[in-house]
Order: C-alpha cells, then sequence, then structure tokens
C-alpha cells in the first residue's frame, strides 16, 4: 500500500517551498496536479517520476486518480499551489479519503500561502485580525459570498481578496468596493500584488476610493487595511495591538475615542458646519457628554485654521490655570514647539495683585500681555481673566493669535464671553452660557492641533 501526500508549492518561486514538500518530490513515484505547477518543481524531481496532468478543473479527477494509484503502492505527491489546505487539494483527498474508507495513509504538507508572501512584500498588513476571501462563484453562491464581504466590512477586518477578477467574472470586485465604502473611510489603503514571488511579479498600493478594479486578474491579490491601516513610504502597516485600551499616559486610549466619536458623529449629522468646526464640536461632546454643546460652541473668524496655524509654527499658548495647562496634549507641544505658560503661580503676579487689589488670575495676565501679546489665550476658569485681557486689547490696541474662552461659573461668565464678539477680525473659539471648564478648554485647543484630521472626523493614532 502505497501513500498520498498533500503539498503547497508556495506562491511559485521554488526558493520559497518549504523542506518538508521538497522531501516528498524527491520521494514521490508520481506527481499529480495542474501543468502549470510543474514548471515550478522541475528542479527537485528524480529520474523516473512521472507527472500526471488532470488539466484546469479536474480536482476530482485528481484525488481519484491518486488514490488509484497509492492503493496499488505507489508514493503518490499532489500538488497545490500555496498551502494545499488553502482552497487547495487537502479538503478533495480527504473527502475521498472518507468516502472511499479508503486505508491509504493521507498527509498534508504545509505551504506558504500567496498572501503571507504577498504580505511580506507588502510590510505588515495582516498584524491584527483578518479575513481572506476568494470572489469566485464557482463553488460558493454569490449571496453568500456577499454576505461574507459585509461581514468583513463590518467586522473592520483587514481582508485578502483571492480570485478577484476573471475574464468572465469583472463586475463582483466592483460590488466589492462599494460594500466596503460604505464601512470603510476611501483613504483605507489598499494593494494589489501581481504574479507574488515570480519574474513578473507587479506591486500597487493605493487606496480604498482610488483602487481600479481594471488592474486586477486571477493572478492578483488584493489586501484592504481596516481602519488604522496605513502606509509609511512604500510600506503597508497595520498596528500589531489594534487599538490600545489606555494610552501612555493612563487616559482612555483609541478605542474608547473611536467609539465616542462615531456615536457623537451618527448625532450630529444634520448639522450644516463646516468639518472643522463639527471636529471642535465632537471634542467638546466627547468630553462633557453634553449634546448642548451644539447649540454653545462658538467658532468665529476662521479659528481653527488660524489658531493651527499659528501654534504648528512653535506658537505661546497662555492659560489662566494650571488645570488648562495639564490638559493640552504634551507630545504635540513637543513636536512643533509650542510653549505653555500660566503666571498663576508667578511670585510677580501674587505682587502685582497685592499692589493693584486685583486678583491673581487678573494680575497672571497683565504680566503675560507685557510678554507675550500676540499668544494664544486660554480660559478654563476665571470669567475675571478674559475680562481683564479684552479690556488690555481695548486700551492697548493689539490683538492675540487667538483666545479660546470657556470660563464656567455663575458671576461674569456669560458677560466675559459676549465681550468677544466687539472684535470684527479676532478668531476666537468660545462656549456660551454659563458651562465650561478647564477640561473643555484644554480639549478645544487639542482639537485645533489635530486640525488634519477634521476632513474624515475619525480620531488618528496620535490622538
Amino acid at each position: 500500500m502505497g501513500q498520498i501526500k498533500v503539498i503547497g508549492l508556495g506562491p511559485g518561486s521554488p526558493e520559497l517551498f518549504l523542506k518538508p514538500a521538497v522531501e516528498a518530490i524527491q520521494q514521490a513515484d508520481i506527481v499529480i496536479g495542474y501543468k502549470y505547477y510543474f514548471q515550478f518543481i522541475e528542479c527537485y524531481l528524480q529520474e523516473g517520476t512521472e507527472c500526471m496532468d488532470t488539466g484546469m478543473r479536474q480536482e476530482v479527477q485528481r484525488a481519484k486518480i491518486a488514490f488509484d494509484k497509492a492503493e496499488s503502492g505507489m508514493n503518490v505527491v499532489v500538488i497545490s499551489s500555496g498551502d494545499a489546505g488553502i482552497y487547495g487539494m487537502a479538503s478533495l483527498v480527504l473527502e475521498m479519503a472518507d468516502k472511499r474508507q479508503s486505508s491509504v495513509s493521507v498527509e498534508v504538507v504545509p505551504g506558504i500561502s500567496a498572501f503571507q508572501a504577498a504580505a511580506a512584500k507588502l510590510g505588515a498588513p495582516l498584524s491584527h485580525d483578518f479575513v481572506i476571501l476568494s470572489l469566485s462563484d464557482l463553488l460558493t453562491p454569490w449571496k453568500l459570498i456577499e454576505k461574507r464581504m459585509k461581514a468583513a466590512a463590518i467586522g473592520d477586518f483587514v481582508t485578502v481578496l483571492y480570485n478577484p477578477r476573471s475574464q468572465k467574472r469583472y463586475w463582483q470586485i466592483y460590488r466589492f468596493q462599494e460594500i466596503f465604502l460604505g464601512e470603510r473611510s476611501a483613504d483605507t489603503p489598499v494593494a494589489v500584488v501581481r504574479q507574488v514571488e515570480r519574474e513578473e511579479e507587479h506591486i500597487t498600493l493605493t487606496t480604498l476610493g482610488e483602487f481600479d478594479p481594471e488592474i486586477v486578474d486571477m493572478f492578483s491579490i488584493v489586501v484592504i487595511g481596516n481602519s488604522q491601516s496605513y502606509l509609511a513610504g512604500n510600506k503597508f502597516i497595520t498596528p500589531r495591538g489594534y487599538y490600545s485600551k489606555y494610552d501612555e499616559e493612563g487616559a482612555p486610549g483609541p478605542l474608547i475615542m473611536q467609539e465616542s466619536f462615531r456615536t457623537i458623529a451618527e448625532r450630529l449629522s444634520d448639522l450644516n458646519i463646516s468639518n472643522e468646526e463639527k471636529w471642535v464640536m465632537m471634542h467638546c461632546i466627547h468630553t462633557t457628554a453634553d449634546f448642548e454643546m451644539k447649540e454653545l460652541l462658538r467658532v468665529k473668524n476662521d479659528a481653527v485654521t488660524r489658531i493651527n496655524d499659528y501654534l504648528l509654527k512653535g506658537g505661546t499658548v497662555i492659560t489662566d490655570v494650571t488645570m488648562v495647562q495639564s490638559g493640552i496634549r504634551k507630545k504635540a507641544c513637543e513636536r512643533y514647539g509650542i510653549n505653555i505658560k500660566c503666571y498663576l503661580h508667578d511670585e510677580r503676579t501674587q505682587a502685582l495683585a497685592t499692589a493693584k487689589n486685583i486678583t491673581r488670575t487678573q494680575a497672571g495676565i497683565r504680566l503675560a500681555v507685557e510678554e507675550h501679546p500676540d499668544a494664544l489665550y486660554v480660559f478654563g476658569n476665571a470669567p475675571t481673566a478674559l475680562i481683564e485681557l479684552t479690556e488690555l486689547m481695548r486700551r492697548k490696541q493689539f490683538q492675540p493669535a487667538g483666545i479660546i474662552g470657556a470660563p464656567v461659573g455663575f458671576v461674569n461668565v456669560e458677560e466675559s464671553k459676549h465681550r468677544l464678539k466687539t472684535f470684527a477680525n479676532l478668531p476666537y473659539i468660545s462656549i456660551e452660557g454659563r458651562k465650561g471648564g478647564s477640561n473643555l478648554a484644554a480639549t478645544i485647543v487639542n482639537a485645533v492641533l489635530s486640525r488634519d484630521e477634521a476632513e474624515t472626523l475619525k480620531p488618528g493614532r496620535d490622538v
């Protein structure tokens, strides 16, 4: 009694054959497979080894011949491309063994699948959960394939496509693109790897929105990233941990933020405002869990763009209290060379407050104006500080880079914010009414710093 070994040849290059597969070929009496694949194993065939081709789509016939030969005492190798257990011959051979109740020993020898070889060429696109789909409906009903497409899209899986397109089967990949664009951003990275590990190998990097299905054929592997995948130069990367629950500072991380922003965005879909204003609004609602921010937020005189431009050039931020200062993202400030100052605990502030019989926050603003009149001023606590600044602006005729006005409380709070409206060209962001707070003021600064993400309204990896 002979035996059957079902082996995977890898994506095509003999250099990627695994040792057990090579040994199986060298020990075989007969190798059975599709004729196209015999060219890849010629260097390992021994003299006298028979090669039998059954033609395309004759997989069942190959399995039957394999058992006939093995039962006659021959050592049989059945070849598949890639890994024999992935869209290969392994299942057919094992099914036939069960059907025939054959006593022939069947061994499945692993190989490197095309998706693994393609992934290695691209970088690291499969570093988290992924799905492999074949778009061929020869053996699987199209309705089931489409159902699986939708599940992969909704589940935010990195998705790999086998058999993406042929001359007769061309519209399915267009439908795939349509389904995924319903769940993924248009800038989701997409790669097409054609003839991986063969002389004709060619790689195309694009995005889901720009992807042209016409460049794809049956020799192509298509890889679609998840919501966190990105391109770094010519490398396709999917972060290994997906989202982390907490960031390096112990604060709620991107997973929580992504889910929160998705929920908030649904509630703001009816607003006819710019994405920049909506971006700040989403941050405010995320921080406060208060949808009244829809009515209270004011963004005036192109404030997001103008303040962002100022900060990214290494501007200075003056805060009324240290709580605001501590809430502004330190890494972003380090990256752009932003200087944050709070004069509340400056020795000169107390001396000035005592000498002039004013509050320390008022005194701190007076010192700040002398040293940094063109800074971004951020208020999250003291209305007296905001009032002091606006009075000085009137009296000394200067304008800072911008103002974020979010003092909180019951006395003079609303009045302090009304003063901002009297400056015709002042870029400012304010929270109307009595609501506000240090955390909200810092949140607005952080939203402005991440202005480049306003286009998609999705927080990125470095929020």
